[in-house]
């Protein structure tokens, strides 16, 4: 499963310039498979998020249609305040763990007639063998026109050839248009890989809706369709899924058992047996915290999982009882070193005392009211403290940190 290592952001809202992991010019410490992210109210962790969602949608709807979502406002509100230059991402991951890294950088920025277009955009990667030195680009476009090499491998390599690229419409990523071509496979398959992430909008009224039955394999953004997911994962493996139903009855207070029941409408229901009452409760009737606990830990039972999962403060609704073993099986999840790669923000300290340092990344705010970014393993006192067995959230709480205060 590919893995990011590092992203770095500028010119988007208050993320004037934050890296978090590795990038090809910055060689810090990659990022793990869990990412969470902590800091005060307005510090950028919102941003951060939205960042990864406006990513993809760039590249399903276009770069001006991404700018112009409701809850962004256009190019001009999503620019950094007073910055000159672009709207600039870079990724650089790996498509296995062993792999040569690749990067993808993306600017966007104002043409002439004042509207968003992709102004820069380029794929690079190391040659077979090569230690030192700039990666070689295999796609590098400016305002739609530049160069592919087709095929799997460089021009030195294996013979392949470089093709001249014009696009027509530079709203639209080069990537979204090459990334459909059997020529360009691993063009294929970074679109592939950013058109998976998958970022959590649960809303718990929502999954309450009695959907019509029928399997569906994936659990979409708002969980509309939980009851489907469950239907799915019940038919692909009876006895696993129950096992997995189970497990997590045993996370949620006073839940026995778990299992789906179709009524006689042919629509779909989620019963719960819970402890002491002889009729099962359905979805309709449990807590917003029960429904979105139960989602988040079957999300990470997905058969076929998105490659990134980035959930915004999974802790609104839910007992702080229940956040550490949340965290836990995120943990767990994420040291299996397959399947997703979570993102994560956070405001409790709860939830952060399942976690190390170097899964730890603080935003605050700058005099000049721009985010910065610190991982909590680079604070000596946060690395010492923890040594000696202090849960981080605690630490974090107590203000060792000495900033992100929760």
């Amino acid at each position: 499963m590919a893995q990011i290592e590092g992203i770095r952001i500028e010119n988007y809202r208050a993320l004037r310039d934050v890296t978090l992991g590795k990038t090809v010019d910055q060689d810090f410490d990659p990022l793990g498979r869990l990412a969470a992210i902590i800091g005060p109210n307005g510090c950028g962790k919102s941003t951060l998020m939205d960042a990864f969602g406006f990513l993809g949608e760039c590249l399903t709807v276009g770069v001006e249609e991404a700018c112009e979502e409701q809850h962004r406002g256009g190019f001009q509100r999503l620019h950094t305040r007073g910055q000159i230059g672009p709207i600039q991402f870079e990724i650089y991951y790996r498509e296995e763990p062993k792999a040569r890294p690749i990067s993808y950088s993306l600017h966007i920025d104002l043409d002439t007639a004042v509207r968003p277009h992709v102004t820069y955009e380029r794929l690079r990667q190391r040659r077979k063998g090569q230690t030192s030195g700039q990666p070689y680009s295999f796609l590098e476009l400016t305002n739609g026109h530049g160069f592919v090499w087709a095929g799997e491998s460089t021009v030195k390599e294996e013979g392949t050839k470089r093709d001249t690229v014009e696009l027509e419409d530079t709203r639209k990523l080069g990537i979204t248009t090459l990334g459909n071509l059997s020529d360009h496979p691993r063009i294929v398959a970074f679109r592939q890989f950013l058109e998976g992430w998958y970022l959590s909008y649960f809303i718990p009224d929502v999954a309450r809706g009695l959907p019509m039955a029928g399997a569906q394999k994936h659990l979409n953004r708002t969980g509309s369709n939980l009851a489907n997911y469950v239907q799915f994962m019940e038919r692909q493996e009876p006895k696993r899924f129950q096992g997995i139903l189970d497990r997590i009855a045993k996370k949620i207070p006073g839940v026995q058992k778990i299992s789906t029941k179709q009524a006689d409408d042919g629509r779909l229901l989620i019963q719960f047996d819970d402890r002491g009452y002889k009729d099962p409760f359905f979805a309709q009737d449990m807590s917003d915290g029960t429904l979105k606990l139960f989602a988040y830990l079957l999300l990470l039972e997905d058969p076929d999982p998105a490659p990134l999962i980035g959930i915004e403060e999974p802790e609104n609704g839910l007992h702080h009882k229940l956040l550490e073993p949340l965290a836990d099986e995120m943990k767990r999840y994420a040291q299996q070193g397959k399947g997703s790669q979570i993102v994560v923000t956070t405001h409790a300290p709860n939830f952060v005392d399942a976690l190390r340092p170097e899964d730890v990344w603080i935003l605050e705010k700058d005099e000049s009211g721009f985010s910065n970014a610190t991982r909590a393993s680079k604070l000596p006192q946060v690395k010492e403290l923890y040594g000696e067995g202090i849960p981080l959230g605690s630490l974090w709480y107590s203000n060792h940190f000495g900033r992100g205060n929760p």
